[in-house]
C-alpha cells in the first residue's frame, strides 16, 4: 500500500495540506481545503433534509465528488445512475430525491465556494456502510443496481497503487469515460482521492482535447476501447506518447488497435478486465492473455466459471464470460457466455458472428443483436471500411449483403444468418462505452407498416444522416390515395419527430412548426435520405427529406415554447 493512500472513510478528515491541487473544474484548480470546506457545507444542508435516499448525476467530476461524499457524510443512500434521461428519472424518482444535473430540473448551483465556516466539522465514515447504488451498464437487458459499500473500493484502490502507484506519480488524472459507471468513479474520482492526484472534472470527447488539456505536468488517461479504437492518423500522438499511462476498460481492445497505439506512440495500454458486480479482475498490456489482480481466484464447477474475489461481500460469483484457464493461472477471453443464442433450435455465438465479419478486410467492426418476433431473427450493424465502402457503392446493397452471407455460410448455417442490416458510420455507444443496444433494436426492428426501413446511419453530435426506404405495404397509402398513393406530409412530420427523440434527448413538448415545405412527392419503395439537426439551445429540430437530385421535404420542428 503506497504511504500516499488516505483511505475514503478518512480522506476528508486526515486530510492533506489545505492547498493541495484537488481537481481542475470549470477553469479552476481547486484544493483539498475548498473540497472539505463544500462537502461540510453540503453534508450540513443534505443532512436537515428529510429524505433518506438520492438518485447523484452530475456532467462534470468536482461537483459529482462534492455532493458524493457529502451524502455519505450526511448517512443518506446515494443511487448513481448511467445517465439522466427523462425516463431513468422517472423511475428513480419514485424512490429517491433527485440532486444533480437532471433535464427536467433547472440549473443546479453546486456552491463549490463555500465559506470555511459554512457547515460543521466530518467524522469518519463507516467503510462498511452500504450506502452507494451503482448500477450493471444494461446492454444486454434492464439495467441491475448493485450496492456496495467503501471499503470495496478501497480495497481496489490498494491493489491498483500498488500494481501503477509509482508509474504515476503525481500526474493528473484525464479521462474521456463518465463517472457515473463504475470504471470512471473508481479510476477518475475515488482512486485520485484516496492517492492525492488531481483529477480533471470535465470529461473530454476525443483525445485532442484531451492532450490540449494537459497543464504543463505529466498526466495520465483513463479510456475505453470505443475512444481508443477511433485513433488515427490524424491523432495528437506526439501528446499521446507523453502521458504517463493509458488505461481501458469496458470491453476488450482490438488487438490491431493496440499495435497501432504502441507503434505511433510507444504506449502499451493497460487494459482492465470486471464488471459492475466484481469490480476489477485481471488485467493485461499489448496482450492476448489476461493475469489476475493479487488475491483473485478462478475455478470451474459445472463447465461455470466461478469468481471468488476480495472485493466481493458474499461467496463467489459465476462470470458471464467464456473463460480458457491456462495452465500458468493466466486466462483468454472468448466472449460473453450470455450472448450465445438459439435461432430455430441452432445455437449461435452472436461474438463469433462478429468476429467472422470484422475479418472481413470490408468490415471494420460489427455488433450483433436477436429480435423475438413470431421468429427469432438475427440482425447486425456494420461499419465499413474504406473498402468496403467503395465495394457497397459498386455493387449496390443487395450484391453486397448477399457476398457477406456468403462468405458467413462457410461458418454458420443458413437459418442463423442475419436478415437485417445496418450501415453505420461507428457502433453507436453510451457515455460509458457500452453499445446501445435500444437503439439499435429500434432502427433494426422498424414496423414497417408504419416506419420506413433504416439502411444506413451516419453520426455526428447533434447531427444525424439516416437512409431510408419507404415501404411500399405502408398502411398511410390504401388512403392517401388508392389509385396513386403518396406519403402523407403529416406522416413525413411524425418520422422526424420519431427518429429525433430516438437520436436526441428531446424531453420538451412539441411547440409549433416552422418554414415546413413539401416540395416533391413520396411515393412506395423510394430511397430517401433524412438529414436531422438538433439545437437544443433553441429547441429546434431541423429536417430535410431528399434524394440524391432534389429536396423532397423540410423545415423544422419547435419544442418547449421557443420561437
Amino acid at each position: 500500500m503506497s504511504d500516499k493512500l488516505l483511505p475514503l472513510s478518512h480522506c476528508l478528515i486526515e486530510q492533506r495540506p489545505s492547498d493541495t491541487p484537488l481537481a481542475y473544474h470549470a477553469g479552476q484548480l481547486y484544493s483539498s481545503g475548498q473540497f472539505i470546506n463544500a462537502v461540510e457545507y453540503w453534508a450540513g444542508k443534505l443532512q436537515a433534509q428529510p429524505y433518506s435516499h438520492y438518485a447523484l448525476y452530475t456532467e462534470d467530476a468536482y461537483p459529482f465528488a462534492v455532493l458524493l461524499f457529502a451524502l455519505l457524510h450526511a448517512g443518506k443512500q446515494i443511487w448513481i445512475p448511467g445517465n439522466n434521461r427523462p425516463g431513468t428519472a422517472g423511475q428513480l424518482e419514485q424512490d429517491c430525491q433527485l440532486l444533480g444535473d437532471w433535464q427536467d430540473g433547472e440549473s443546479f448551483d453546486y456552491c463549490l465556494d463555500a465559506s470555511a465556516d459554512a457547515g460543521r466539522p466530518l467524522s469518519p465514515l463507516n467503510p462498511l456502510a452500504r450506502q452507494l447504488v451503482i448500477f450493471t451498464s444494461g446492454s444486454t437487458g434492464q439495467a441491475k443496481p448493485i450496492v456496495k459499500c467503501l471499503n470495496q473500493f478501497q480495497l481496489e484502490i490498494v491493489t491498483l497503487e500498488k500494481y501503477w502507484g509509482e508509474q504515476l506519480g503525481d500526474a493528473e488524472a484525464l479521462a474521456t469515460v463518465s463517472h457515473q459507471h463504475i470504471y470512471g468513479l473508481l479510476f477518475r474520482v475515488l482512486w485520485p482521492l484516496s492517492a492525492g492526484r488531481c483529477f480533471h472534472s470535465q470529461a473530454y470527447i476525443n483525445p485532442e482535447t484531451l492532450v490540449n488539456a494537459v497543464r504543463h505536468g505529466p498526466a495520465y488517461w483513463i479510456a475505453s476501447p470505443a475512444h481508443l479504437k477511433r485513433l488515427d492518423r490524424q491523432s495528437p500522438w506526439d501528446g499521446i506518447r507523453g502521458l504517463k499511462a493509458i488505461f481501458s476498460s469496458g470491453g476488450a481492445l482490438p488487438e490491431s488497435a493496440a499495435q497501432q497505439i504502441a507503434a505511433d506512440s510507444g504506449q502499451s495500454v493497460i487494459e482492465v478486465y470486471g464488471s459492475s458486480e466484481t469490480g476489477g479482475i485481471a488485467w493485461r498490456r499489448q496482450n492476448r492473455v489476461w493475469t489476475l489482480f493479487e488475491g483473485m481466484k478462478l475455478s470451474f464447477v459445472d463447465d461455470k466459471c466461478l469468481l471468488h474475489s476480495p472485493y466481493l461481500q458474499s461467496g463467489d460469483l459465476q462470470l458471464d464470460d467464456q473463460i480458457t484457464l491456462l495452465d500458468d493461472g493466466r486466462f483468454m477471453l472468448n466472449g460473453r457466455s450470455d450472448r450465445i443464442v438459439k435461432i430455430e433450435e441452432k445455437r449461435l455465438s452472436l461474438a463469433e458472428l462478429e468476429q467472422r465479419l470484422v475479418n472481413e478486410a470490408c468490415i471494420d467492426d460489427a455488433h450483433a443483436l436477436v429480435f423475438n418476433r413470431n421468429r427469432d431473427v438475427v440482425a447486425v450493424a456494420i461499419v465499413l471500411s474504406p473498402q468496403g465502402k467503395e465495394q457497397l457503392q459498386s455493387q449496390g446493397r443487395h450484391k453486397f449483403i448477399q457476398q457477406l452471407r456468403k462468405a458467413l455460410a462457410s461458418w454458420f448455417e443458413a437459418v442463423v444468418l442475419p436478415r437485417k442490416w445496418l450501415f453505420v458510420n461507428a457502433i453507436p455507444l453510451t457515455q460509458q462505452g457500452k453499445v446501445q443496444q435500444l437503439l439499435l433494436k429500434t432502427l433494426l426492428d422498424i414496423d414497417s407498416k408504419k416506419l420506413p426501413q433504416a439502411l444506413n446511419l451516419e453520426m455526428s453530435g447533434d447531427n444525424i444522416r439516416l437512409d431510408i426506404k419507404v415501404p411500399e405495404d405502408l398502411l398511410y397509402f390504401p388512403d392517401h390515395f388508392m389509385d396513386y398513393p403518396i406519403l402523407p406530409g403529416v406522416v413525413q412530420l411524425a418520422w422526424v419527430e420519431h427518429f429525433g427523440k430516438l437520436f436526441f434527448a428531446i424531453d420538451k413538448p412539441f411547440s409549433h412548426l416552422e418554414v415546413v415545405k413539401f416540395t416533391q412527392l413520396i411515393r412506395p419503395g423510394d430511397d430517401l435520405t433524412l438529414v436531422l439537426d438538433w439545437k437544443a439551445d433553441s429547441g429546434k429540430l431541423y429536417f430535410n427529406f431528399s434524394t440524391e437530385r432534389e429536396s423532397h421535404s423540410s423545415g423544422r420542428i419547435v419544442y418547449g415554447g421557443n420561437a
